[in-house]
């Protein structure tokens, strides 16, 4: 996984922001550490993805935390359609 330069530390908290930011976009209930898992997974599925589809996201965080929103959005409706 590509942190784009911000480090591990970094990644856990923007990952942290984007897990909590879909939770609530998606009116879910889930604790810190699988917010935080949820928004570096999140990144990491929808970067491959997009590059996958020739997308080039850029790097920063503000596209990090955007992208992990979007790809936990993603992730928390996967969820969700498997359980039903």
């Amino acid at each position: 996984m590509d942190l784009n330069g911000m480090g591990l530390i970094g990644a856990i908290i923007v990952g942290g922001v984007a897990g909590w930011l879909a939770e609530q976009f998606m009116k879910s209930n889930m604790g810190l550490i699988m917010n935080i898992i949820l928004g570096i997974l999140g990144a990491a599925v929808l970067n491959f993805l997009l590059s996958l589809a020739g997308i080039y996201t850029g790097t920063g965080v503000i596209t990090y935390l955007v992208v992990g929103v979007v790809g936990a959005c993603l992730l928390i409706w996967a969820g969700r359609m498997l359980r039903r």
